[in-house]
């Protein structure tokens, strides 16, 4: 009997899938990296959108404040009547 062992195909076709799926995992690990950078920036960019959102609040409260002063007298209107 002969004891060397040849390739045969369906160990090639093993092979060949396990290199497959060695550049599938690769390339899975190489774009959720990507989306990890991604999340990151996204993060970023929502921060100073709330920063930019709170700033522009502001600016309209004080716009509104100087258009539509309150008539004195009424600086607190939650307060109880006086009698």
């Amino acid at each position: 009997m002969n004891n060397h062992s040849y390739p045969t195909g369906a160990t090639q076709a093993k092979d060949r899938l396990y290199a497959q799926l060695a550049a599938s995992l690769k390339n899975m690990s190489r774009v959720v990296g990507q989306t990890a950078d991604l999340f990151e920036q996204l993060q970023n960019d929502l921060d100073a959108m709330r920063v930019l959102a709170g700033t522009h609040a502001a600016q309209f409260m004080t716009v509104a404040t100087e258009l539509n002063p309150e008539p004195a007298g009424e600086s607190d209107s939650t307060s109880a009547p006086e009698e």
